[in-house]
């Protein structure tokens, strides 16, 4: 009888369990790519709302301390900000934080300081 080459079931099956391994690596990698995507998408455009937040108050001719906040829309999406007029040790100089967030959480800060006006 002449020898037959081949595989033998059981090696069949430990390549196919390598390879399933190798497929489940790939879609997790492919996961987590999207998502990280998704993540820089976000501060991305949260950043741009905090800096036309922070412009605005850069520019205002006059700028009060205190709170205020609102909302913009940008990318198809609602974004909810929040800004903070601090006075400094510096009498002349005002400090604004900025935040934006969307309904999911903390997107972008940003901190930027003016002087007050006269």
């Amino acid at each position: 009888m002449a020898e037959r080459g081949g595989f033998t079931l059981i090696e069949m099956l430990v390549a196919l369990a390598v390879f399933s391994l190798a497929a489940m690596a790939l879609l997790n990698l492919s996961g987590e790519s999207t998502r990280s995507a998704q993540r820089v998408e976000v501060r991305t455009l949260g950043g741009m709302v905090a800096e036309n937040v922070a412009v605005e108050a850069a520019v205002s001719p006059v700028l009060g301390e205190g709170e205020s906040s609102g909302q913009s829309d940008l990318g198809g999406r609602r974004w909810a900000w929040s800004r903070a007029v601090t006075a400094t040790a510096d009498p002349d100089l005002l400090r604004i934080d900025v935040h934006v967030r969307d309904e999911e959480g903390q997107a972008a800060d940003r901190t930027l300081f003016r002087r007050r006006a006269p």
